[in-house]
């Protein structure tokens, strides 16, 4: 398991399968490479998959504050790949999946996305949905706002957790999760903001790549929003949604959503999408 400078940065990653496409997988806020292992040794006869640790997660350096944080984290996924690859991104991280797309095209060859939670998209296009969200997520600010990193957490947790009560996590587990909720604030300018300009631009409607884009069926209302306003702008896209399944999914339901994503791969697919000239 390497640990090696990418985009300037001390990054741990993995390998998983002897698949014949090259992949890479970049999970979610407060998880690891080694979170979506299950969901990897799934797919491991279709892909060779590298997971790496995001800034200030796993064995990766901590976040230092410098630049901002999507950006950084797009950086690091573009040095991480030598050619084209199915790239698969779960929460924030499939937002950088985007961005990957946005920036260096020549890298994606697809794209699996569960649950982007680019929140600009949504609050464009149904700004009837803020005042919803901001109660959703209310303990969360709050706690950020007194300066409480427990209770942040806690209200983090409790909307995009895979269902886990807060108090029945090892103390280890809540102070780890505590400390990193200043990450979670520092993916508000591209979440909120569009730091990156991909919906500012029109740069979403530019995205070559076939896009899968999965939601749970037990997920926040405004989820189904972004991916209906993400769908609207991308040029060839696929929606899915898993029942049983919440913001976690490639974690509580991995086998489900790796097979959704070997189905996306396929080649039959492949050819009903780009048809032989007749």
């Amino acid at each position: 398991m390497p640990r090696d400078l990418r985009a300037g940065r001390v990054t741990h990653w993995q390998v998983t399968g002897q698949g014949p496409r090259a992949a890479l997988a970049i999970h979610c806020s407060l998880a690891h490479a080694g979170s979506l292992g299950a969901l990897a040794r799934a797919l491991s006869d279709l892909l060779r998959l590298t997971a790496f640790d995001l800034p200030g997660h796993g064995q990766s350096a901590a976040w230092d504050g410098q630049g901002e944080i999507q950006a950084a984290s797009t950086a690091i996924a573009a040095d991480l790949l030598d050619g084209p690859a199915d790239i698969i991104g779960h929460s924030f991280r499939a937002t950088v999946a985007l961005r990957l797309a946005v920036e260096h095209p020549h890298l994606v060859r697809s794209l699996s996305l569960y649950e982007p939670v680019f929140f600009a998209v949504a609050l464009a296009d149904r700004p009837d949905l803020r005042a919803g969200h901001e109660a959703e997520v209310a303990e969360f600010a709050a706690g950020m706002a007194a300066g409480d990193m427990h209770a942040a957490a806690r209200g983090f947790l409790s909307v995009w957790g895979g269902g886990e009560a807060w108090e029945t996590l090892p103390a280890p587990v809540r102070s780890r999760m505590a400390a990193q909720m200043p990450l979670i604030e520092a993916a508000a300018p591209a979440l909120y903001g569009d730091a990156g300009g991909m919906l500012a631009s029109g740069a979403l409607t530019r995205i070559a790549a076939p896009v899968l884009l999965m939601e749970g069926a037990r997920s926040p209302v405004i989820i189904g929003a972004i991916n209906d306003g993400l769908a609207a702008r991308l040029p060839d896209c696929r929606r899915v949604r898993l029942d049983g399944a919440g913001h976690m999914g490639p974690v509580t339901h991995p086998g489900a959503v790796a097979a959704e994503i070997r189905g996306f791969l396929s080649p039959a697919r492949a050819a009903r999408r780009n048809p032989e000239p007749g």
